[in-house]
């Protein structure tokens, strides 16, 4: 679930960035917290649920 959650973050945040040129510090945030969970879904080699 955590990691579906990383990727719709990305997502948005790619969308958001790109198209609508947000540069809110908080969608930055989002975003790296989006890519620590999912290097830590695979460094952790747990599986996503």
């Amino acid at each position: 679930m955590l990691i579906t959650l990383a990727i719709v973050l990305i997502i948005l945040w790619a969308l958001g960035f790109l198209a609508f040129h947000v540069t809110s510090g908080l969608i930055h945030i989002l975003l790296v917290i989006a890519l620590i969970v999912i290097v830590w879904r695979l460094v952790t080699g747990r599986p996503a649920v």
